[in-house]
């Protein structure tokens, strides 16, 4: 049992846990999760993600991660965080994926809808932003289904195994949907 932090309908919104991190670690490491990730060549160790993790829980003041978990069964699906948290700007970014055998279920979508309310409501931010690669459609979809709007693009900026440069698209949402 862990601590849940926001309830949806499909997914809930709860504290990460340390017997998570081999499963993150699994995925991270899947060519088809870390290609739409950041330096998708990267190889990532069991080690790492007890870093990361140890990291996280030193600066939980500007890094709120949380376990995706499927509302059924309450199984581990994927994460979700709030990045680089600026409380005098009123402003984070969010990251989130899922273990692809749960893409295309509406999960991510509640997802990154559930760290909205949290960063609205519960940190007060004003603007929650998004970095997200040209070729990843699912996640464009993701991101514009919860109000985020096209703010701009980086051209030909990030290598994608596979697919070569690409554009990065900014997105941004804004408290009010403003």
């Amino acid at each position: 049992m862990r601590p849940i932090i926001i309830k949806g309908k499909l997914v809930s919104l709860g504290v990460l846990t340390r017997e998570d991190l081999r499963r993150l670690w699994m995925w991270y490491n899947d060519r088809s999760v870390r290609s739409y990730l950041s330096f998708p060549g990267e190889i990532y160790f069991y080690e790492d993600e007890l870093e990361w993790y140890e990291a996280l829980r030193r600066e939980k003041k500007r890094e709120k991660v949380f376990a995706i978990l499927e509302r059924s069964s309450e199984g581990l699906v994927g994460v979700v965080g709030l990045h680089g948290i600026d409380h005098e700007n009123g402003r984070a970014e969010v990251g989130y994926f899922l273990s692809p055998e749960y893409w295309g279920r509406g999960y991510a979508t509640e997802a990154v809808a559930l760290a909205l309310r949290y960063a609205f409501e519960w940190l007060n931010l004003r603007k929650v932003y998004a970095h997200v690669f040209e070729t990843n459609l699912a996640s464009m979809r993701v991101l514009e289904k919860n109000g985020f709007k096209l703010a701009g693009r980086w051209r030909k900026h990030q290598y994608v195994p596979g697919e070569g440069f690409v554009d990065v698209l900014m997105y941004e949402r804004f408290r009010g949907g403003v």
